[in-house]
């Protein structure tokens, strides 16, 4: 038993740790909290509506839009981090295959700026 303590003792120390700097954080915002917020802090900030109006109110597609083509181009960087790692074990099979997938996305990337939806007006 006391072999088993003396493995586990670093992650009970680390669990304990971590839950009371957890405890202290959540208590400090609660003590420390601006309770009264001015109205420049509660204004539309990025989102284009008011912080605290109607949540089934109808708002602006572009929102979405901008989202998903955040998203796309991350997912882009997350593909082409770990076939950058392994290009120098790769056949021509992988540099041309990810160049389709670049050229698909620049295609796509394209006909966005013509429709207009990089635009914000």
């Amino acid at each position: 038993m006391e072999e088993l303590l003396r493995e586990y003792l670093p992650i009970l120390v680390f669990l304990a740790v971590a839950a009371g700097l957890g405890l202290v954080l959540i208590l400090a915002a609660v003590v420390l909290a601006v309770r009264n917020p001015d109205p420049e802090k509660v204004s539309a900030y990025e989102c284009g509506f008011n912080a605290f109006d109607d949540a089934r109110m109808k708002f602006d597609v572009r929102f979405y839009l901008v989202s998903i083509l955040f998203i796309i181009f991350d997912l882009e960087i997350a593909f082409l981090f770990p076939w950058a790692v392994g290009f120098k074990d790769m056949s021509d099979v992988g540099f041309w295959s990810m160049m389709v997938f670049l050229g698909v996305l620049t295609i796509g990337f394209a006909y966005e700026w013509k429709k207009g939806a990089l635009e914000w007006q």
